[in-house]
Formats: C-alpha cells, sequence, structure tokens
C-alpha cells in the first residue's frame, strides 16, 4: 500500500516539480474510485450544493451537510489526502467560530485539512486554524462564496492583489492555495513566487497542480461546462443506456430471467 498524501509530500512534488492531481467527490462510491487511481488529494467541495444537490451557488451549504459527505469521502480513502470544504458563513462571523469548524472536520469526518476562499482578508482566520494543528489550503481568484460581491463568475485579472493575497495566505500557514480563474501567466507568477503548492481550475498549465469537479470530467450531467473543463468520459451516455435496457427488459419480461431466480 502507498503512504499517506501528507502536506509534507505535497510540499516535496512542488520542490521535485511532480504535478499534483486533485479532484472533487462527494460520496463514498466515488471516493473510493479516485483514491484507486491515484489521485493525490481529494476536495470535498462546497460546490455539492450546485453539482450534487441541485442549487444554484454554494451558499445554502451547510456545515453539517459538509461534515456527512466528507466523512462518507474520508472512509473510502488510503493514500489521498481528504481536504474538507469550510462552507459559507462556518467562518467568517469569527475566529473561534472558524476554529472550531474547522474542528469537526477533522474530530467528525476524519478529514486531513480544510479549505477556506479568501486572501488578505482571511489571514487572521488561516492562522489560528493552523495554530490549532489543522492544516488550511487557501483559495484566492475567483472564490464561489463571494459571487454576488463579484458581480458573478468573472476572472480575476488583478495581478499585484492576486500575488498579495497569495503571499499572504502563504506567510498565515496555508500549506496550499488554489487558484481559481485566473489568466495563466499570472498563475504561473504566483506559483514561482510561492514555496506552497498552487493547485490550478481555470488557472492554466504552470500551477504545481490541477483540480476539477469529478461530475464535470466523467460527463455526468448536461450543464454547460466551464472553458476550462475537458471531459475525460462521457459516462451519462453509458448510464443512460444501462438504465434504458433495464426499463426494456423488466416491461418486456426478459428480467428477471431464470438464472436470476433463487431455488
Amino acid at each position: 500500500m502507498q503512504p499517506r498524501v501528507t502536506t509534507t509530500s505535497l510540499i516535496k512534488m512542488k520542490q521535485e516539480r511532480k504535478k499534483i492531481t486533485a479532484l472533487t467527490a462527494y460520496d463514498h462510491p466515488f471516493a473510493t474510485l479516485v483514491d484507486r487511481a491515484g489521485i493525490d488529494m481529494i476536495l470535498v467541495g462546497d460546490s455539492l450544493g450546485m453539482v450534487v444537490q441541485g442549487k444554484t451557488t454554494t451558499l445554502p451549504v451547510t456545515m453539517d451537510e459538509m461534515v456527512y459527505h466528507t466523512s462518507m469521502v474520508s472512509r473510502a480513502c488510503k493514500r489521498a489526502m481528504v481536504v474538507g470544504d469550510m462552507p459559507f458563513m462556518s467562518y467568517q462571523s469569527s475566529v473561534d467560530m472558524a476554529v472550531e469548524n474547522a474542528g469537526r472536520f477533522i474530530k467528525e469526518a476524519d478529514a486531513s485539512a480544510v479549505k477556506l476562499e479568501g486572501g488578505a482578508d482571511v489571514c487572521r482566520v488561516i492562522e489560528a486554524i493552523s495554530k490549532a494543528g489543522i492544516p488550511v489550503q487557501a483559495h484566492i481568484g475567483l472564490t464561489p462564496q463571494s459571487v454576488h460581491q463579484m458581480g458573478g463568475f468573472k476572472v480575476q485579472r488583478d495581478e499585484e492583489r492576486l500575488l498579495s493575497d497569495a503571499l499572504k495566505v502563504q506567510d498565515a500557514g496555508a500549506f496550499s492555495v488554489v487558484l481559481e480563474g485566473i489568466p495563466s501567466d499570472i498563475a504561473g507568477t504566483i506559483t514561482a513566487r510561492l514555496e506552497i503548492p498552487t493547485i490550478g481550475i481555470g488557472a492554466g498549465p504552470l500551477c504545481d497542480g490541477q483540480i476539477l469537479v469529478i461530475h464535470d470530467m466523467l460527463g455526468l450531467h448536461d450543464r454547460h461546462l466551464p472553458k476550462f473543463v475537458r471531459q475525460f468520459a462521457d459516462l451519462k451516455t453509458h448510464a443512460l443506456k444501462g438504465l434504458e435496457a433495464y426499463r426494456d427488459e423488466v416491461r418486456n419480461q426478459s428480467f428477471p430471467s431464470k438464472e436470476h431466480e433463487y431455488k
């Protein structure tokens, strides 16, 4: 069995220029597949609000829901590092609440780390959670929890602010940082300046690693895919064929047949 991926091994991968692979997962069956495939990191994202629950934003997702889904993923993983995504208003109102909620991911969901959105404005929170012994992954650029403040899902191009945010979250104790919706050249500059790994989503090939939403890259739905997504499989089509075949065989009474009967 391969050793668990840790914050130390991720930093070593950056130093050795080995690309880090990451995907989202929200339940035990998919997490099992992702772990077996050798993916380094699984983010149990608050994107479950849109991907699994069918909501239009990530904002309604609760801490209890995040702990529930993260616990399922953690039970499946033997190697991949599991990161729990702190949902909207689980860390914004007070530092004490942020530390308490981060602790729930570790104690109740068996995650190895937490992720939270924001740059300089959340450094006090990152520092406090890190000092409590909980690894923190930062997230800058396009931050979905701030979708209303940003005026929608827009590419972020303010290089000076982005670089400043990245350096500040590093100094606050983050072990890595997600770069979302950032032009490739800016992401490359940030990656070169940081000692901690950068994980890109819509930030080009120059990041230390890449992450995608698993339902997007496996083709499991009909919703519009962002420009940065590549669909690596078409599971929706295969699943529909199987479901339609089941429907037809039940209706024409060819399933179940004698081979499926108990004697």
